[in-house]
């Protein structure tokens, strides 16, 4: 029997988890007791043969029985029972964000703040984010991000780093990404904006990658870049990071950081020990302005 205790942080995306799972062909049962624990695992263990694979949420709802599931995890150690534990995590700004927009409560702070709530709450399941197997930032990723991540993890067994990197092209112009981890200026290289035919083009366009990668240090550049985030990744996997924003910016962010963008990505894609996703933040903003 595969067994998965499911948790993490409200508004992190656990009960959107619990569905992909179901998907998967996972038992799922969300917000059981902890007490019950026990007789969850003796019965799917020893009477029902069709559970196979049983996900159980568990969340700050629990109340104080929360403070008893290092007991119930060590029972299970006792009695063989092997388990795996996924955490699902989000930056505090996001939740808050993520909270504001479905004007709900917070289930730890009902009619306060919503960032006391989560304050409660990191408190309260930081020790089963200590004992996680897979922990998932799902800060920067969409819903179909999310699935990819938990195929990897429960369909195809790929060997799975918490940790995901997110390559994010932006244009100076419209201010550095509050979340970068990393930052890189990439305007010392010659513009497309100022060629006319090439303007209206981007960085996901041909012509404007020949034009950006014909240039000696654009190529310099990218290999320094990847040596760095080589040297970096590893590190940061050990020191327990979950997310790794990789800023790439020019002035616009249309064609210079887009195109380095898009071939630091591919350099890194052949790698399976950590998620990587691309992101163009303003990619479109000077169409929609009208320039």
């Amino acid at each position: 029997m595969r067994f998965v205790i499911v948790t993490g942080m409200s508004g992190a995306g656990k009960s959107t988890a619990m569905k992909m799972m179901e998907d998967m062909s996972f038992f799922c049962i969300d917000n059981l007791p902890i007490m019950l624990l026990d007789k969850l695992v003796d019965f799917a263990a020893n009477f029902h043969t069709e559970m196979q694979k049983v996900a159980l949420g568990i969340d700050a709802r629990s109340g104080e029985d929360l403070d008893r599931i290092n007991d119930m995890l060590e029972m299970l150690a006792q009695k063989d029972i092997s388990f795996e534990i996924l955490f699902l995590d989000a930056e505090d700004g996001v939740l808050v964000k993520r909270y504001k927009e479905t004007r709900r409560n917070h289930p730890l702070a009902p009619g306060e703040r919503v960032d006391k709530g989560i304050e409660k709450e990191r408190k309260r399941l930081a020790y089963l984010k200590s004992q996680a197997d897979y922990i998932i930032d799902t800060s920067r990723l969409l819903t179909r991000e999310l699935k990819s991540e938990l195929e990897k993890i429960f369909i195809r067994d790929e060997t799975f780093k918490n940790l995901m990197v997110t390559i994010l092209s932006f244009g100076f112009k419209y201010g550095i990404p509050s979340d970068s981890d990393i930052v890189m200026d990439v305007r010392f290289l010659p513009n497309p904006y100022y060629v006319e035919e090439l303007r209206p083009k981007t960085g996901n366009d041909v012509e404007i990658q020949q034009y950006v990668m014909q240039n000696e240090d654009a190529g310099v550049f990218l290999g320094k870049l990847e040596s760095l985030v080589e040297f970096l990744i590893p590190r940061y996997i050990s020191e327990g990071k979950n997310q790794l924003v990789i800023a790439v910016g020019c002035t616009g962010g249309k064609h210079r950081s887009v195109t380095l963008a898009n071939e630091l990505y591919r350099r890194m894609g052949g790698c399976r020990d950590y998620g990587l996703k691309i992101e163009h933040r303003d990619i479109g903003k000077d169409a929609l302005r009208g320039k």
